[in-house]
């Protein structure tokens, strides 16, 4: 069996940092990834190349001194973006892409997208300048059952948005679907999909069999467990068009133990050491590379990172710790539940 393995240092093609307080708390739980492209879903949302560059230099100051981290920068996609502010802030290195986010769909979306033709000028100007579109693949429905609202995005709002883009990159983030997976294989080379380390490990019953748990509460929700085994072989299939996106998403506990709580789980602190032994479950450690290392990079036109981390199979559990503090409150990690043998070094 094998218990040591070294790959190019990992990327986060997904990942919430927050600000102020929180962001101090969590950036330093993402500082051993290379690169993450950062959700631009704060309070108000980033939707300027200079509220980009200031929010990428609050994420530096909150790294520690030895971070590899190096955040690539996202706006937020509204009904009002301007193409020429898009493509000027691609173009001078400020962003590496756009996110979408249908207004309602998730945790501080109110401001996204309410009119797709509205946003049509921006998405062909991104076409043309090559900017990718990440994109929360979510119809707001309410006639439409959550655990459908993925499938039926495909079908009324992304197909018909790339069919009338020709050549706009799209990134299908945290898909969670069979149905997720199997589009995103029916595209051509600029189309790609994350998977987060949480739905590769827990499906619905996680968050409702036995009681309410709503730290296994996330958006897109976790579904039944025949979705749950597609995105496994998906992530550990080695093929070019699925990467790592956590979407580790931080909340503090008071706002996520609420009649009405946070969709989030916060895995930044473990995700390495899960995804491991997903992957050895799955006899695919060889393949975690890819997926982990170079399928995103490789997407976003970016050579791989060159240094390398080595993660070990010991005896003992990887410690992590059950929650962390941030600025008083406590924000809980996500249990995998089971133990971690797989420990990560530089």
């Amino acid at each position: 069996m094998t218990d040591r393995i070294t790959i190019r240092r990992p990327d986060d093609w997904h990942l919430h940092l927050r600000d102020g307080a929180m962001l101090a708390a969590v950036a330093p739980h993402s500082a051993g990834f290379g690169r993450a492209i950062i959700m631009p879903n704060l309070v108000p949302p980033v939707v300027t190349g200079a509220q980009a560059a200031a929010y990428r230099n609050r994420i530096l100051a909150a790294l520690p001194d030895s971070a590899a981290l190096q955040p690539q920068m996202t706006l937020y996609l509204t009904d009002a973006t301007e193409p020429a502010d898009v493509v000027a802030a691609f173009r001078n290195g400020i962003i590496r892409a756009v996110k979408l986010y249908p207004a309602g769909a998730t945790t501080n979306s109110a401001s996204g997208v309410t009119d797709f033709d509205r946003v049509q000028p921006v998405l062909e100007a991104m076409a043309e300048a090559g900017v990718t579109l990440c994109v929360h693949g979510e119809v707001t429905d309410p006639a439409v059952d959550i655990f459908d609202r993925e499938a039926v995005f495909i079908d009324r709002v992304l197909d018909p948005l790339r069919r009338r883009t020709p050549g706009l990159r799209v990134v299908m983030e945290h898909v969670t679907t069979s149905d997720g997976v199997a589009y995103a294989r029916s595209g051509g080379d600029d189309l790609a999909a994350t998977i987060t380390t949480h739905h590769l490990v827990i499906n619905r019953n996680a968050i409702l069999a036995g009681g309410i748990r709503p730290h296994y509460y996330c958006l897109p929700v976790a579904k039944r467990e025949s979705h749950r085994l597609a995105l496994r072989e998906a992530a550990t299939s080695g093929e070019a068009r699925f990467f790592l996106g956590t979407d580790s998403a931080p909340h503090a506990d008071s706002a996520k133990l609420q009649p009405c709580g946070c969709a989030g789980c916060f895995t930044a602190p473990n995700t390495m050491s899960i995804l491991a032994q997903v992957f050895e479950d799955e006899g695919a450690l060889d393949r975690l590379e890819a997926f982990a290392s170079l399928n995103g990079a490789a997407f976003y036109r970016l050579p791989p990172n060159d240094d390398r981390i080595t993660l070990v199979r010991r005896d003992r559990p990887a410690a992590y710790p059950a929650r962390i503090d941030a600025g008083g409150e406590t924000v809980t990690v996500f249990d995998p539940g089971f133990p971690l043998f797989w420990h990560q070094e530089d």
